[in-house]
Parts: structure tokens; C-alpha cells; sequence
């Protein structure tokens, strides 16, 4: 017996193998046929799906391959279509395989007919069917890893589909309860309750896991016709497929993976009297024979309330007897349902029904089944909850995997920590580095810029009031949830730091849900009473209802908790340790390291918080962190910006995760808080179409948000709208209805927004979404309603553009706007009435067309970098803090890009440049040559093309090729035009250089013709003196005597009949005029004597140079200082200065000095000019100046002439002056008397001659050379001259500020060219002079080299030709100095006195000799030399760098920085304004300076006056509707400390007290925290400063 035991066991073993191997070759072949053999040891994972891959096909077969990927695709996009895929036929046609083939043979009509007659076999029995829809879930739920089978769940769920609760596995075949993956569903309901004769309503919502509710679980015992999920299905909602059924769509026989399973779903009631059942119910129903199914039987039959058996025939001796027995003994309610019986409700005694099925209608056996159900659960009945099944024997449960429970075991540490207290005071408990503290802290920073008197002492009271917050921040940053949620994302491993994250957002979700949704149930009756109070007009209880409301709002906020706040709490102590520097301490977690953790979760998908919604503010220091750590793992990637607005609660963020299958919280009850960005990668498979890598999404809380309101609703709205429509590449503007109310508050937001771009020059695009429309096919009501929204725009932008001072008459003239492609209308998102009804197919439809329209909007954009987004950010914030966000924006992007773009047009220019000074020196030795009597324009274009050229390529390829040319493309057509002005100036400029050396040549053509007489006259008494004095050879002394003494009678023999030229008596000359035109003596000397004139240009205070009598005196005693004058009066004496010293430039410069020599009328014409401008100012303004003022303006503008009169007319006496030439001749000639007196023969004596003739030539060619040489080689390498203007700025403050040159600081002030000029000979001096006079040395040295060579060239080129044509001296001469016409400057020589010479090698030969020497005295020649010179280093730089805008602000006289000198149409701006008291600026009615910053004062709520004697206030903040002056600037609001001028003004207090006679009191006040600045933390803020 015992054997025969063992062998049935070892059968029935066998036969379990022997189905097991079965089972699992069956299985391998369906993952095979759907492609996913590989899946099931190396799962899926939900980063396979958060992609944007291409937009789902709406055709709905796909091929068996394709299957899977595409089932899931559409889940994650909530089509629940996804279960009914249909597989493409291979073939078009109908399939022939299934069609007998005598068919094809039979011809006559009778055997047609009895063919249709005859019982066809299916003959193909190998022939596969198509795979059953369920294997096809079922199979992508193996492969799924289990965060994508939690996601896959989730969207089943939403779907209203059922789920897998007890799944065989198919190769173990063990049962495993996939607990994990119902935690993310929330279930919401309503219960209806009979209190008191009424019905109460309760709404209920939870996750799923913890409801308690009834449960009723299905079982078929045997084989039946009957479908029993289809069955069920009309339970839960007839109109949809909760359960698969045999009549579904694609359905088969051959279903492998569902035997066996058992699914569940819940019933959720909507609190109407139409619902099947008034509670929540959950539905499970077992797949598959329950006889063969035991464990799985009896699990459900244990966990149940009412258990529901279908049978085909109740008989006893069936093998389904024993199971029902057991049922029917089982306290449990049990409905038993008959196939072969035609009954109705059968009751057996209590809670023991039977009924019928046979030839009835499935409607009414339903019917049936909820009364007698709802009956049974009505009374007491055991209750079901999902978590249950963690403790059920002989199953395995998903969660009990190690890395799961690792990952719920750190959260749970947190999570009871939270447990310990009310929801609503977790927050303020745990996490109160975001609360109250970093309110404080947000409203405190938009206070700095609405400032109203004693501007900086109130902006640095503020400062230290924030710093204070922080340290509280840094104080409070120690929670222990904190440390614990920290710690974990740092230390756990990959995997169990996703499970981390997902129990501690489950288990955080369900903290607050019941919360919450008794909150918005009671804010939703509160909000009903309200309106019906409103349609009543009765005030009395309004008012007290409104307050009742608030405080419901109020205790909204704060029972909504989420991950995100945990984030939120990161953000704040990383900023609050950030902004003080503070390290962390023991015991602390390092705060460094929180950007990093969160980019690793931004990369893997999740949404970051970019705007905190509860503050209104944007976290920018915490984000800039976070989105730097992201640079640094993915690289600066590009991605296009996509920003979705809308008002609350229209199905933004479920339109954004259908259709990117992204994370965005969703729920009623948890509406998105402020806006939230999320990376989305761009799939492999549509790369190659896109320039960029990632889809950057940014979703918004909604317009209009709950907890927002009345005017700060508004603001926020507004604020939040030109934030994210900035932010965009793309805008998607979402509206919910078609109600046109709720449309016009929206579009009037949305639309100012973009008017603000406009203005800015940012241009995002927009796609308009129209949600929740009643009939999306009526394509007439269609297009009415775009009519109608393309009129509302246009009226919203007529609107708008009033506001913004801004020209549009409709939408498209803000922003390309194409009404027909650029408006979706949107189906209704659920198919019937919530809580059961399924996402709507249509729905799905809409939003797959509006993804493609988006990708090809997207695939024309370069996106931007994730750098350039960081920098949007911040400058988009920067300046929504100001209320004037279009004065105040500033694209720091663009601000560096045109930076760089200066850069370049620096080194464009100076190639021109450069070219065209090696162009001038060739041209101007040929004129002095006199090989060259007139230049010709083309000949100058001619010669510079080639440059040109190559400058016009590189400016083409640097707009095409740079990384930013989508910005560069705004700004090449100016800079192209900009380039060729300059060119065609510099042109213009050497040609009227040349054109004066030319006049001077002929001016001078007297003297030149009598040169070579005077050379030929002194070259033969030269020769004949040496004869004489032949024996005295050796006796240098005596020769050197005997040549003096008859030296100065062959000048005056020579000279004799010419008038020499005078010099200047400049001084004698000054004071004959100041006499004769009426000023004493006394005053002139006194003047002179003390040298006041010479600062007359930068005095502080002129209220001495005033007669203090009349109104004037008045003023001074009412002002209690001898400061009589005002602070615009003082400005206008300083511009009367400065008009008159450029007005004395322009005369001196336009007299013919050069030409026609110096004469004192020019000094007459200065004088009578300044005395003319002094009389007009005086009797405009009626001011009593003193007499000295206009002695002192007199010789200041004489002094300011001196040294051009003085070199013009040292210049005409070297051209025209007989005596000068002869005289310069002398050394030259004693050389040649001494050579004839050693005998030397003629080619020797004309060698010599030659040499001492190129030696000025060479040092003047070497000196301009090398000026040159220098020039460019500080512009490449030297650090202050090798930028844009603003480069040089810096570099000349810094030097300031090191040499602490206050009478520096008041020229750079008063005249920041003069100081720049200044700056630039410094450096030039201390760079040729000091810190590299090895490398002049040698650039100098070099072009003695290749003078040298050019020389010993032409040498033997003039005597290979004068050999080859027998030619004399004269030829060699002529020849010679032709070759060098280019180079040096060659005097005529005759050769009458050399006729003998006709051994030309030998000439050559003694030449070279003679050169030697030349070259090696030129070499060590000192680098002062370049002086004497036309070229000078410091000129050509002054002149290369200083050719820019120098605008001053109208409040502090700051320079504009701008490298272009005329930049219209972009505004006059510069990095670092200043005090205005630095330039002597006083508050009106008071002698307190003004200590304000105008890029503090342009934030303030402060007003000013045009001028002094204006009456209308002007508010800083429209400082540009004051005039030209103003229009012009754009003064941007500035965050920087500006450390240098506050160290400035404190580290020279006294001077400029002194300076400008006053003192910082009162209103001028220093601040206290200026004086706490150091000089090396001035220096150090101007690169901080200039990297703005």
C-alpha cells in the first residue's frame, strides 16, 4: 500500500514537472514572439520610458514585435486602448491560410454551395494565433524591474483597469503578491449614510493600500459559457472593461500567463443616488479553473466578505461538492450563480444565496447580485485591506525584497519622526528652515527694492537683517528627519535609494491625505455658502464667511506636505550655509553636498521645485548649484524649454504626464505649489532630428491659485507667468473650458507676459490648449471658437501694449502666431463620470497630436544650454523683483556673449589698424622721397583689401560657426557695417595724414631744392680743407679745431641771404595778450605763480571764482557754508570749462602750423573765443564770475595748446629753416673731411657719405617700426589692453585703487578720457621702460635685423644692375635709393664730387663696412628715442582703444562701457555705477551729499528732480520717461555689494570732503558697513563686478 502511495506521489511529482517544463518553454516563446527574452533577467526600468520618443501612432496595430513597447507607451500616455493593439496581418489581404484550398479548384455553382455546406477542419493546427492581449500585460509586467511595474499599476489603476494581486511566477511557479506596486494608488470616494431621514455625503480618499473596505472575490469552479468578468464588470461600471473578458477585443483562446492570477478592482461611489453601491468595494476575481487553483482559492475565499462561485451544474459527487461545501459551512456570505439554472435569487438561509443564469439577461442577473450584495454588506462584514496580504502563509510578497525593505526601513525612521505630530505642524516642526523664517527672509529681499529715504543705510540695514535670518536658518538646520533623509541619499546604493525616495513620498502622501481631503471638502462647502451669500448681496456674512474661508486656505498650506518640501528644506539650509560661508559642523551633514544629491535625482527623472510656490520666490542660489552639479555630470547640454500655464486645476500637469510620461503631481487636492522642472531625454531613435538632448519641462502651480489672493494674486500670477513664459523656448497656454470669462483673465497675463519678452528681446513660442471641450469634432464651432480667441488676443495686446508703452495692434505683432496650427482643442479627459470613469481615447488622441506639433515647433529650435538656462533663471528673477521688469531686465547671457563679441571686433580693428600703419609708414617715406606727389583713395583700398578681406571671412565664420550664434545673429549686421566705417575711416585718415605731408613737402620745396646745392658746396669745402691739412692726418685734435673754426663761416657764407626762423616766446606771447585784452598784471602773475589754472578743469568747488552778492549770498547764508553754490550750478561752470577747452582744441588743430609756422594770432583767437563763451554763460545764467576765473580758464586753455603749437612749429622750422638743415649737417661732414684727410679714396669717402645719410633714415624707420611692433604685441598680450572697453575700465580702476591716486580718482571722474589716456602711457612707459624692456629690446633689435638685410639687398641689387648696363655713380645712387623708396628716407647725393669711381663691388663692399658700425649704434639705441618720432606705442594704442562711447550716467556720470562709440540702438549701460556723491552730488535743500548708488536708487520707491529748480517729482523707477539724457540708459538694478566705490568713498572721506566742501552727515551719512572694507576686497569685487 505504502508503495503503491509512493508511486502515485512520484507521478503526480512527475506530471507537475513535466507541465512546469511545459509551462516555462511555453512562456520563453511568448517573451520571444513580443522580444522580450532578454527582459526577464535584465528588466525593464522606468528610464526605458521617461524619454521623448517619437508621438504615438493612432492607428491601432502594430506588428507582434512592437508589441510590448507599444502596449506600454500607451499605458504610460493613459490610452487604455493599450490592451486592444491589434497585430498586423503579414499579409493585406484576407488571410488565405484559413481558407480551405479546394476552394480554388471547385468551378461549378453546386459545388460551390455545398463547399460553403461542408464542416471545415482547420487544417493549419501550427499556424500560431495571435498573442492574447492579457499575456502581453502580463508578460511586460515580468520583465518590468519593480519601480515600472509599480508606474505600469499605477496607470492600469487610472485606467480603471484591474489589477494583478496574487500572480503565479512563471518559472518558479510560486505565488507572489506584488504589494510594492499598488503603493502610488489613492482611491477617492464618496459614502453615502441615511442619518436622521437624509442622506449624508462623506467623502474618502487614501491610498489604496491602507483602505479598509468589503471585498467580494469571483471563482469559477469548472468550465462555463458563461463569462464571469464580463459579468463583474457590469457591477463596477458597465460601459468598460474593468476585467479582460472573452469578448473582448483581440482575445483568444490560447491565454497562457493569466491562469491562475487573481486581479482586483475597486468599486469608488460619487455619492449620487445612481451609484451600484454607497461604500467603496473592492472586486477580486480569479483567473482560471479554482478546483486546479487552490492556493489561490483559498487566499481569496479567507480575505473576503462575500465570496460569489460561478458552477455549470450544481450535482452532488461533483468535483466541485467539496469546495462548495466548505463554502456553504463558512460563516461568509456566499452567492453561489447555477449555469444550467433558469432561477432568480434563491436565499438558503442567512447570507447563503443561489441564482440562476440559464436564459437569463446578464442585466438582470447583475441587478441582482448588487441588491443581494449590497444587502449583505449593509449589515456586519469582515473588511479587506491590501496590506494585509504581507502576513498570508505559503505566498511571497515583492516587498519583502532586501533593497525594498532597506529603503523602507531608512524612510520609516523619518517617517515616524513625522508621525509624532499633526500633519499641519510637521512642517513648522521638522522643516522650519522653509517656514516663517524663509518668508521673512523673501519679503525682506523685495523690500530692498522698494526702498524710500536714506536709501543705503536702509539697503544695508535690510542686508544685515538677511544675514541675520540665515544665521537663524543655519541654527534651526539640524532636524533630525533632516539628518536621517540626508544621510540616506548619500550613503545608500542606487537601488535602495529609489525605494528610499518612493517610501518616503508613499508614506509622506499618506500622512496628509485624509487631511487634506476633509480640508478641501469643508473649503468646498465654505466656497458654496460664499457664492450664495454673494448672489444674495447680503454683506453682513460675507465678510465673516470670507475670513472663515482664509483660514481654511491658511490650515490648506499647511497640511500639504510632500517630497517636494523635503527638497524645499534642502534648498534653504544649502542657501543659509551658502550665503555665510559657514562649515559644517560635527554632527551636521555637509550642506556642500546637497546640489549634488539632487542633480543625480533631477538626471534620473525627477521633478525639481524651481519657484517655491508658498514664498513666491525663487530659491537662485540653491538652483544655480543644482543646475551647475547637473553641468558637471551630463555636460552643458542643450535643451529646449518647455513652460505649460494655466489656471488651477485645468489638467496641465496630466496633460503633461500623458504625454511625456513624466511625474507631476497631480491630484485635487495636491495642485502643483509654485513651478517645478523636469528633465526629460530626447530617445536615440528621434535624436538625429532635434539640436538639443533634453526636453527641459517646467510646470506651473496654475493661474489664480487657492491660498493666493486679491491683488497679490494678481502680482503672483503676473510674476509667475513672465517667469516661465521667459524661461520657454515653448509656452503652452492652457485654458480649461470655453467659458470666455474664465479665458480673459488668463489671456490678459498671458499676454502681457509675452508683450515683456518682446520688449526684451526674447521670443518663445506658444501653443494655445483648450481643455475640456464638449464637441472637439464640430470643426465650424471649431473655428468660431478660434475666431473669438484670435480676437480676445488682439484686444488683450491692445491692452497690454498700453500698459507696456508699447506699439501692437494684435497678438501676432508680439509673437509669431499662426491662430489656425497654433490653437488644440482637447476632448474631455474622462470617459463618463469620475471616480470610475477611464481616461477618454479622444483625450489621448488630442494630446499625442499636440506632442507632435510641439517636437516640430521644437526640431526648428537650438534650445539653449543648461549654462544659458541657469543664467535665464537668475537674470528673469533679477528682474521680476523690480515692479518695472522690462527697465530691469538684463540678459547676462546675452551681456557675455556681446562682451566676447567686443573682444573680437577689438582684435578685427586692430589687424585693420596694424595693416594700415605699416601702409602709412611705406607711403609716407616714398613722399618723403619724393618719389610720391599725390594719393589716390583706390591705390589706399588697393593696398588693404587683402586684410580686409581676410577680417570680412573671419567676422562670417565666427557669426556662422560660434556655439552662441543664435544670439550673435541679432547684433552682425551692425557690427559688419560697424567694421566697414572703420575701415573706410582708417582709409580716409592716413589719406588725409598723407595729404598734409605732401602739402608740408611742398610747402618746404624751397629748401629742398637748395639741399643739394648746400651738400654739394659743403661736401667740396670739405674735401678741399682735408687737402689742406693732409699732414695733420693723425692729429685728431687739430682737425676737429681747424674744422670748427671754418665752420660756422661756410653756414653763414651758405645761409647768408635767407631769414632764419624764429622760435616760440610762448610765455611772452601768453601775457601781451591777457594784457591787451584788459587783465592786470597782478592777476596774471598770481595766477601763474601759484599754478591753480592747472587744475582749473577738476576743482570741486568754483564758489570762489563766484562773487558772493544778490541771490547768491542770500543762498549762502541760508545754507549756513561758504558753498554758495548749487550742485547744478557747479556743473555748469565745469561744462563751460569743457566746452571751452575743446573748442580751443579745434582751433589750434585747424591752423597751418606745419605749414606756414606759429604766430601769436592764433592765442589771439583763443582768447577772444574764451572770453566770448564766458560772457554768454554769464549773462545766461546771470552769474557774477570773479576776473580770475577767466585768467585761469585762459591759461589753462593756452597751456592745453602749448605742446601742439609747440611741435607743429618745431616740425615747420626742421621743413623751411635754411640755418637748422645746415647746421644738422655738421657731424656728417667733419666725418667726410676726416675720411679725405686719411687718404681714403672716393668710393670709401661716398660709402661713409651713404651711411651717415641712412642712419637718421634707419633710427626713424626702426623707432616707427618697433612703436608699431609694441603696440600690437601689448594689445595681443598685455591684460588691461587685450579686451573690449569694459576690459580696460577694470584695469584702469585697479590701478586707482593700488597707487590710491585721489587726484587719479577726480580725473577719471571728471574726465574719464583724460585718465585713460593717462593709464595708457603708464602702462605702455612702465611696459617698454621696466617690466619687459628685454622684449622691446628685442622687437627693436629685430627690425635693425631686417633693416640691415634690406639694406645689404639693395646693395647688391643697385650693383649687379650698374655692372650688367655699365653704368656711372649717379646710376648706382639712383638705383640704390630707389630699391629702399619704401623703407628709408634717402637724401639726393650728387656724385659729381665721386666721377672717379667705377669699381662698384668695392663701393659695395666699403658701403657694407661703413654699415656695420651704423646698424650696431642704431641697435643700442635707447627706447626714448621713439619720442622724436611719428609713431609712438602709447598714440597708436590711445588711439586703438579709446575710439568708444564715453556717455556718462546722468546720475552718477559713470562712463559707458560700450566698444562701439555709436551703439544705437542699444542703450548706454556700464557694470558699476557709484555714489552720486563721488561726483559732488548734494541732497536739494541740504549740503548732505547723496551716498546713494543709482542702481539701488532706480529699485527704490524714490522720486527725483529734473532739475534744480524743477517742481515735478519724477519716481526712479520710470527714470527713462525723463528725457533724452535719460531715455538712453539703462541703469539695471544691481545685487552685487559694489565694494569699491564704498571703499572709495570711506577711504578717501576727507579729501572729498575737502574737494567739494562738504561733509557725510545727516542724510549722507556713511553707512557704518562701508567702512569695514578693505582695499584688496575693492580690488577683488571689480572682477566680480565685471563678470556681471
Amino acid at each position: 500500500m505504502a508503495m503503491s502511495g509512493n508511486m502515485d506521489k512520484k507521478t503526480v511529482n512527475l506530471s507537475k514537472w513535466i507541465h512546469r517544463k511545459k509551462y516555462q518553454r511555453e512562456t520563453e516563446t511568448l517573451l520571444s514572439r513580443l522580444h522580450l527574452q532578454d527582459k526577464h533577467q535584465q528588466k525593464l526600468s522606468p528610464a526605458d520610458y521617461l524619454k521623448v520618443g517619437p508621438p504615438g501612432r493612432q492607428d491601432h496595430d502594430t506588428s507582434e514585435k512592437d508589441l510590448a513597447h507599444n502596449f506600454l507607451q500607451k499605458l504610460m500616455m493613459l490610452d487604455y486602448r493599450a490592451r486592444y493593439i491589434l497585430v498586423r496581418q503579414e499579409s493585406q489581404e484576407l488571410s488565405q491560410s484559413k481558407l480551405h484550398p479546394d476552394v480554388y479548384t471547385v468551378k461549378t455553382d453546386e459545388s460551390d454551395l455545398d463547399a460553403f455546406y461542408e464542416k471545415v477542419v482547420d487544417f493549419d493546427q501550427s499556424k500560431q494565433t495571435h498573442v492574447h492581449p492579457m499575456d502581453v500585460q502580463m508578460a511586460v509586467f515580468h520583465c518590468s524591474d519593480s519601480f515600472l511595474k509599480q508606474n505600469m499599476i499605477t496607470k492600469l489603476s487610472q485606467c480603471q483597469y484591474a489589477l494583478p494581486l496574487l500572480v503565479p511566477d512563471p518559472v518558479t511557479m510560486n505565488v507572489e503578491c506584488p504589494l510594492w506596486t499598488f503603493r502610488q494608488i489613492t482611491k477617492t470616494w464618496k459614502i453615502t449614510e441615511i442619518k436622521e431621514n437624509s442622506n449624508t455625503v462623506t467623502m474618502k480618499s487614501m491610498p489604496i493600500c491602507k483602505a479598509e473596505t468589503a471585498m467580494v472575490s469571483f471563482l469559477r469552479l469548472g468550465s462555463l459559457s458563461v463569462s464571469k468578468s464580463q459579468l463583474m464588470n457590469t457591477l463596477i461600471n458597465d460601459r468598460h472593461s474593468t476585467f479582460f473578458h472573452r469578448n473582448c477585443p483581440g482575445s483568444t483562446k490560447s491565454r497562457h500567463l493569466m491562469d491562475g492570477v487573481a486581479e482586483i478592482a475597486w468599486y469608488c461611489p460619487a455619492g449620487k443616488p445612481n451609484d451600484a453601491f454607497t461604500d467603496c468595494i473592492a472586486f477580486c476575481n480569479l483567473h482560471g479553473d479554482a478546483l486546479t487553483i487552490e492556493k489561490q482559492r483559498d487566499i481569496l475565499t479567507d480575505k473576503s466578505s462575500v465570496n460569489v462561485v460561478l458552477v455549470p451544474t450544481l450535482e452532488k459527487g461533483d468535483k466541485s461538492t467539496a469546495v462548495i461545501s466548505a463554502l456553504y459551512k463558512s460563516p461568509k456570505p456566499l452567492i453561489l450563480l447555477i449555469a444550467d439554472n433558469d432561477h432568480g435569487v434563491i436565499q438558503l438561509k442567512e447570507g447563503k444565496f443561489k441564482i440562476g443564469l440559464k436564459g437569463r439577461s446578464q442585466s438582470n442577473v447583475s441587478e441582482e447580485l448588487k441588491k443581494v450584495i449590497g444587502r449583505m454588506l449593509s449589515g456586519p462584514h469582515e473588511s479587506f485591506q491590501l496590506e494585509t496580504m504581507a502576513e498570508v502563509s505559503g505566498i511571497t510578497v515583492d516587498e519583502d525584497d532586501k533593497l525594498c525593505q532597506n529603503g523602507k526601513s531608512a524612510a520609516m525612521k523619518i517617517v515616524n519622526l513625522f508621525q509624532s505630530k499633526d500633519v499641519s505642524e510637521i512642517k513648522e516642526t521638522f522643516l522650519s528652515c522653509q517656514g516663517q523664517l524663509w518668508h521673512d527672509w523673501c519679503r525682506k529681499n523685495k523690500e530692498l527694492y522698494h526702498l524710500k529715504e536714506n536709501i543705503e543705510k536702509e539697503k544695508c540695514k535690510k542686508q544685515k537683517q538677511l544675514i541675520e535670518i540665515r544665521q537663524q536658518q543655519c541654527t534651526a538646520s539640524c532636524s533630525e528627519p533632516m539628518k536621517l533623509f540626508v544621510e540616506s541619499l548619500s550613503s545608500l546604493p542606487s537601488t535602495d535609494k529609489k525605494y528610499f525616495l518612493k517610501w518616503t513620498q508613499i508614506s509622506i502622501d499618506a500622512l496628509s491625505t485624509d487631511d487634506l481631503s476633509l480640508i478641501l471638502q469643508s473649503y468646498d462647502e465654505k466656497w458654496s455658502e460664499v457664492l450664495e451669500l454673494k448672489k444674495k448681496h447680503d454683506k453682513t456674512d460675507l465678510k465673516e464667511k470670507q475670513t472663515e474661508l482664509d483660514q481654511i486656505s491658511t490650515k490648506l498650506q499647511s497640511a500639504t506636505f510632500g517630497l517636494e518640501h523635503i527638497f524645499r528644506e534642502m534648498g534653504q539650509i544649502y542657501e543659509a550655509h551658502a550665503s555665510l560661508q559657514k562649515q559644517t559642523k560635527r554632527g551636521q551633514t555637509d550642506w556642500s553636498k546637497y546640489p549634488e544629491l539632487a542633480a543625480e535625482l533631477m538626471i534620473s527623472g525627477h521633478p525639481m521645485e524651481l519657484m517655491d510656490g508658498d514664498a513666491g520666490h525663487v530659491p537662485l542660489t540653491w538652483i544655480s548649484s543644482l543646475l551647475d552639479e547637473v553641468i558637471k555630470k551630463l555636460g552643458d547640454k542643450r535643451v529646449f524649454v518647455l513652460s505649460v500655464l494655466g489656471v488651477q486645476s485645468s489638467g496641465k500637469s496630466t496633460m503633461l504626464n500623458a504625454m511625456f510620461g513624466l511625474q507631476f503631481a497631480v491630484s485635487a487636492g495636491r495642485c502643483t505649489k509654485g513651478a517645478f522642472m523636469q528633465l526629460v531625454k530626447v530617445s536615440e531613435e528621434i535624436k538625429k532630428d532635434f539640436q538639443f538632448d533634453y526636453i527641459l519641462v517646467v510646470d506651473t502651480e496654475g493661474l489664480r491659485a487657492l491660498g493666493f489672493a486679491g491683488n497679490a494674486t494678481l502680482h503672483h500670477d503676473n510674476e509667475l507667468a513672465t517667469f516661465v513664459v521667459g524661461l520657454g523656448n515653448m509656452t503652452l497656454i492652457n485654458i480649461f473650458g470655453e467659458n470666455p470669462a474664465e479665458m480673459q483673465d488668463v489671456l490678459q497675463i498671458v499676454v502681457q507676459a509675452f508683450m515683456r519678452m518682446k520688449k526684451v528681446k526674447l521670443s518663445p513660442s506658444c501653443v494655445f490648449v483648450h481643455q475640456n471641450v464638449t464637441d472637439i469634432a464640430a470643426a465650424e464651432k471649431n473655428m468660431d471658437g478660434k475666431r473669438r480667441l484670435q480676437e480676445k488676443l488682439d484686444q488683450m495686446a491692445r491692452l497690454a501694449a498700453k500698459e507696456e508703452v508699447c506699439d501692437a495692434e494684435c497678438f501676432s505683432d508680439i509673437i509669431a502666431f499662426d491662430v489656425q496650427k497654433d490653437v488644440k482643442y482637447f476632448a474631455q479627459l474622462w470617459e463618463g463620470s469620475p471616480p470610475m470613469a477611464p481616461p477618454n481615447p479622444g483625450y489621448n488622441e488630442s494630446v499625442q497630436e499636440l506632442k507632435t506639433t510641439i517636437l516640430s515647433k521644437a526640431s526648428q529650435s537650438a534650445g539653449i544650454t543648461l549654462s544659458q538656462f541657469k543664467h535665464k533663471i537668475q537674470d528673469l528673477w533679477n528682474a521680476l523683483l523690480n515692479e518695472n521688469f522690462v527697465f530691469s531686465f538684463k540678459n547676462t547671457l546675452e551681456i557675455a556673449v556681446y562682451r566676447k563679441l567686443e573682444e573680437q571686433y577689438g582684435k578685427w580693428t586692430w589687424a585693420l589698424r596694424s595693416n594700415m600703419l605699416t601702409i602709412e609708414n611705406q607711403l609716407y617715406t616714398r613722399i618723403e622721397n619724393g618719389k610720391l606727389d599725390k594719393i589716390e583713395l583706390n591705390y589706399l583700398h588697393k593696398e588693404m583689401n587683402k586684410t580686409y578681406e581676410e577680417i570680412k571671412k573671419a567676422m562670417t565664420a565666427y557669426f556662422d560657426d560660434d556655439s552662441d550664434k543664435e544670439i550673435l545673429v541679432q547684433w552682425r549686421g551692425r557690427f559688419e557695417s560697424k567694421i566697414k566705417e572703420f575701415y573706410d575711416e582708417q582709409v580716409r585718415r592716413v589719406k588725409r595724414k598723407l595729404d598734409e605731408v605732401i602739402e608740408q613737402k611742398n610747402a618746404c620745396k624751397k629748401l629742398d631744392d637748395k639741399k643739394t646745392e648746400f651738400e654739394n658746396k659743403l661736401l667740396q669745402k670739405s674735401k678741399e680743407l682735408a687737402h689742406q691739412l693732409k699732414d695733420k692726418a693723425e692729429d685728431e685734435e687739430e682737425l676737429k679745431k681747424q674744422f670748427n673754426s671754418v665752420w660756422s663761416g661756410w653756414v653763414h657764407e651758405l645761409t647768408a641771404d635767407i631769414k632764419p626762423i624764429e622760435d616760440i616766446n610762448y610765455d611772452k606771447d601768453q601775457t601781451t595778450i591777457l594784457q591787451d585784452i584788459g587783465f592786470e598784471w597782478s592777476l596774471i602773475r598770481e595766477s601763474k605763480s601759484s599754478g591753480r589754472y592747472k587744475a582749473i578743469s577738476e576743482v570741486g568747488d568754483y564758489s570762489d571764482y563766484v562773487t558772493k552778492h544778490g541771490e547768491l549770498y542770500n543762498r549762502s547764508q541760508h545754507n549756513k557754508s561758504r558753498n554758495a553754490l548749487l550742485y547744478e550750478e557747479q556743473q555748469r561752470i565745469r561744462s563751460l570749462i569743457d566746452i571751452v577747452e575743446q573748442r580751443t582744441i579745434n582751433i589750434i588743430k585747424r591752423q597751418p602750423v606745419a605749414t606756414r609756422g606759429y604766430s601769436p594770432a592764433y592765442l589771439q583767437e583763443i582768447a577772444n573765443n574764451v572770453k566770448e563763451k564766458v560772457k554768454e554763460f554769464k549773462s545766461k545764467w546771470k552769474f557774477a564770475l570773479k576776473k580770475e576765473f577767466t585768467v585761469d580758464v585762459l591759461l589753462y586753455v593756452f597751456e592745453r595748446a602749448e605742446r601742439w603749437l609747440s611741435e607743429s612749429h618745431k616740425k615747420f622750422k626742421g621743413n623751411n629753416d635754411a640755418l637748422t638743415y645746415v647746421e644738422s649737417k655738421k657731424i656728417q661732414y667733419y666725418n667726410i673731411f676726416q675720411s679725405v684727410c686719411k687718404g681714403n679714396t672716393s668710393a670709401v669717402v661716398l660709402g661713409e657719405l651713404i651711411c651717415e645719410k641712412l642712419k637718421s633714415s634707419t633710427v626713424e624707420a626702426v623707432c616707427n617700426k618697433t612703436a608699431i611692433d609694441l603696440a600690437g604685441e601689448m594689445r595681443c598680450s598685455f591684460p588691461a589692453f587685450n579686451g573690449n572697453r569694459l576690459n580696460l575700465e577694470k584695469h584702469l580702476l585697479k590701478s586707482l585703487a593700488e597707487k590710491e591716486d585721489f587726484d587719479g580718482f577726480i580725473t577719471y571722474i571728471r574726465h574719464p578720457r583724460k585718465q585713460v589716456e593717462t593709464f595708457i602711457k603708464e602702462e605702455v612707459k612702465k611696459y617698454v621702460f621696466t617690466e619687459n624692456k628685454d622684449k622691446a629690446r628685442n622687437i627693436l633689435k629685430k627690425n635693425v635685423e631686417d633693416l640691415k638685410k634690406l639694406v645689404s639687398q639693395a646693395l647688391f641689387s643697385a650693383t649687379e644692375k650698374v655692372k650688367t648696363l655699365r653704368g656711372h655713380p649717379d646710376m648706382w645712387v639712383e638705383e640704390f635709393s630707389s630699391l629702399l623708396k619704401d623703407e628709408l628716407t634717402f637724401d639726393t647725393i650728387s656724385c659729381q664730387n665721386f666721377s672717379d669711381i667705377n669699381n662698384f663691388d668695392f663701393l659695395k663692399e666699403e658701403t657694407e663696412k661703413s654699415l656695420v658700425s651704423v646698424m650696431k649704434e642704431v641697435s643700442s639705441l635707447s627706447l626714448d628715442k621713439m619720442k622724436e618720432f611719428r609713431m609712438k606705442p602709447d598714440q597708436i594704442l590711445i588711439d586703438q582703444l579709446c575710439n568708444c562711447c564715453w556717455e556718462m550716467c546722468p546720475f552718477c556720470a559713470a562712463v559707458c562701457t560700450n566698444t562701439l562709440e555709436d551703439h544705437s540702438p542699444d542703450d548706454h549701460s556700464v557694470p558699476f555705477h557709484r555714489p552720486c556723491g563721488v561726483i559732488g552730488m548734494y541732497i536739494k535743500n541740504s549740503l548732505d551729499p547723496v551716498i546713494d548708488f543709482c542702481t539701488t536708487r532706480v529699485t527704490s520707491d524714490g522720486t527725483f528732480y529734473l532739475h534744480q529748480d524743477a517742481e515735478e517729482l519724477i519716481p526712479y523707477k520710470e527714470y527713462r520717461t525723463a528725457g533724452p539724457r535719460y531715455a538712453d540708459w539703462r541703469i539695471t538694478p544691481d545685487a552685487s555689494k559694489l565694494i569699491y566705490w564704498k571703499w572709495f568713498v570711506c577711504h578717501f572721506q576727507k579729501k572729498l570732503e575737502d574737494h567739494y566742501t562738504f561733509t557725510f552727515q545727516g542724510s549722507g551719512e556713511i553707512p557704518t558697513e562701508w567702512k569695514t572694507h578693505t582695499k584688496e576686497e575693492a580690488i577683488k569685487s571689480l572682477d566680480e563686478m565685471f563678470n556681471v
